[in-house]
């Protein structure tokens, strides 16, 4: 099982991220993990670093999700035949979501740190239905709709009963080689761990 999410920040990625990888015993890339260069604020590592380590963590992984907002990482995992979520809640969830978001450790040295940021991400997450480039709603928009592969656009608040109703009617059977329910782990396994 395969797949890949993408939306803004803020969209509920990374909690359906991690549903999914306890519902199915998935392996998860969060795709901040390799699109900025480790232990250094905001500075992006190298477009093709970074899309060689999606390939790499595909390529290596039979039963896998990856979670982000970049356009161009999520296109390097595609080609590894996944199911494509593009989940779109509009942009009052998305706050909301941030301002419930808990302490992310990878990203902020502290809670307070993170709270500080709030107002940037306030803006960044508005942004979205009106930037350029890969991190924009555009971008995700064109991604969905070129992707020829299996693929659901999620618009409402139920994310984890409308993904696993996708997911069932999905005719691939390359999608079906989940462990059976005893086996699964009921924590997420994470490929990478956050610098």
């Amino acid at each position: 099982m395969r797949i890949a999410i993408i939306g803004n920040s803020g969209s509920g990625k990374t909690t359906l991220a991690r549903q999914l990888a306890i519902e199915y015993g998935l392996v998860i890339l969060d795709l901040d993990t390799v699109a900025w260069e480790p232990g250094k604020v905001a500075v992006p590592r190298q477009q093709e670093l970074a899309c060689g380590d999606v390939a790499a963590f595909c390529a290596s992984n039979e039963s896998w999700v990856i979670e982000g907002c970049y356009a161009g990482l999520v296109s390097a995992a595609l080609k590894y035949s996944p199911l494509l979520l593009f989940v779109e809640p509009g942009v009052e969830a998305c706050l909301f979501n941030c301002r419930s978001r808990p302490w992310e450790p990878h990203k902020y040295k502290s809670k307070q740190e993170q709270d500080e940021k709030l107002e940037f991400l306030f803006s960044w997450v508005r942004e979205y239905y009106s930037r350029d480039g890969e991190l924009s709603l555009k971008a995700h928009q064109a991604l969905f709709d070129s992707f020829q592969g299996p693929k659901r656009k999620l618009t409402g608040r139920r994310r984890s009963s409308t993904c696993q109703r996708a997911w069932h009617m999905t005719p691939n059977p390359a999608f079906e080689r989940d462990a059976p329910k005893a086996a699964r782990p009921s924590t997420p396994r994470y490929a990478m761990t956050p610098p």
